[in-house]
């Protein structure tokens, strides 16, 4: 784990050099995506992995999403299928990640895997990260830059309220634009829904023409973002509550009254999205214990935003 400071680098040409050759030497740089911000590491080398590990408190059966620049370079190291393949060509590089047959000579660290044969894989969209994959020339793995458990970072300075002096540096390309993880899709065979997420599984089904099945999770994740208990904010939350007790913050969703904060007050899923984990981190900064949520429609982005509410609304395992 690295300690000490955590240098703050600009998305130009010299700071993403810098972060390479950070990557490098075994190191770990957060940088930013369209979804939230990832913490990186040499998804190659089992040292700088078990660091992310250690700087995020995260446990070790969970495995994690590496990033690779293109199509091509996620040939080397997992297996694609047609349908993989339809998938990979409609939404990279986007907010996509397919879990796939990892290569026998992958090369990849089996802390990534978490000692499984499979792997999750995308290709992310966005300048800065783009460059940074260019730069370094290589996998990244790259799980949300936040100590396990907590709310994922959209800006750099979530980052560093979180994990400042534990990794060596953060990119600053300001919000994410999506606001929420990656949507994961099972691709062993017929494909199947392990996670929502920035792709609504609306459009994936009507890429590959037909209803996504849901994975059936075991105790042992297979892809990032199933524990039960997961983004979660310091106070305590409710979810579809359309009238806040009187000790309660109100999240609000559309045109409702008495929001401490709402995600969009004009009921837009997208923006909603994008401001769902920065609401969460304003409510820790203003210690709040309670908050209380309102109902959010089940469809599109509205999936995902309640994945990610219903974890964050689970029972604490401390």
């Amino acid at each position: 784990m690295k300690t000490g400071q955590t240098v703050t680098l600009k998305p130009d040409a010299d700071g993403l050099r810098l972060a390479a050759k950070v990557l490098s030497g075994g190191g770990l740089v957060a940088f930013p995506t369209e979804t939230v911000y990832g913490l990186g590491a040499d998804a190659r080398n089992d040292t700088a992995v078990a660091d992310i590990f250690d700087a995020k408190g995260r446990p070790s059966f969970n495995p994690l999403i590496v990033h690779v620049k293109d199509l091509e370079a996620a040939q080397k190291y997992c297996v694609f299928d047609q349908e993989a393949l339809k998938l990979a060509k409609a939404f990279w590089p986007g907010a996509l990640t397919l879990v796939l047959p990892l290569r026998a000579d992958s090369g990849i660290s089996k802390l990534v895997t978490a000692g499984l044969e499979t792997l999750g894989v995308r290709v992310p969209a966005g300048q800065a990260v783009q460059g940074l994959l260019a730069e370094f020339d290589g996998p990244l793995a790259g799980p949300s830059a936040n100590p396990s458990g907590k709310i994922s970072p959209t800006t750099a300075e979530h980052v560093l309220g979180g994990l400042f002096g534990k990794i060596d540096a953060v990119i600053d390309a300001g919000h994410t634009s999506v606001g929420v993880e990656s949507t994961i899709i099972g691709c062993l065979g017929r494909a199947t829904a392990l996670r929502a997420g920035g792709v609504p599984f609306e459009e994936i089904e009507r890429v590959l023409g037909y209803h996504l099945g849901a994975e059936v999770i075991g105790k042992a994740p297979i892809a990032p973002g199933q524990l039960e208990s997961h983004y979660a904010p310091k106070g305590h939350v409710r979810l579809n509550v359309t009238q806040p007790s009187p000790d309660e913050e109100l999240l609000g969703f559309g045109d409702v009254e008495g929001a401490v904060f709402n995600l969009s007050p004009t009921g837009d899923l997208r923006e909603a999205a994008a401001n769902l984990f920065d609401c969460l981190h304003r409510f820790d900064d203003r210690g709040t214990r309670k908050i209380a949520v309102s109902p959010i429609p089940n469809e599109g982005l509205g999936r995902a935003i309640n994945d990610r509410l219903r974890r964050a609304a689970a029972p604490r395992g401390n």
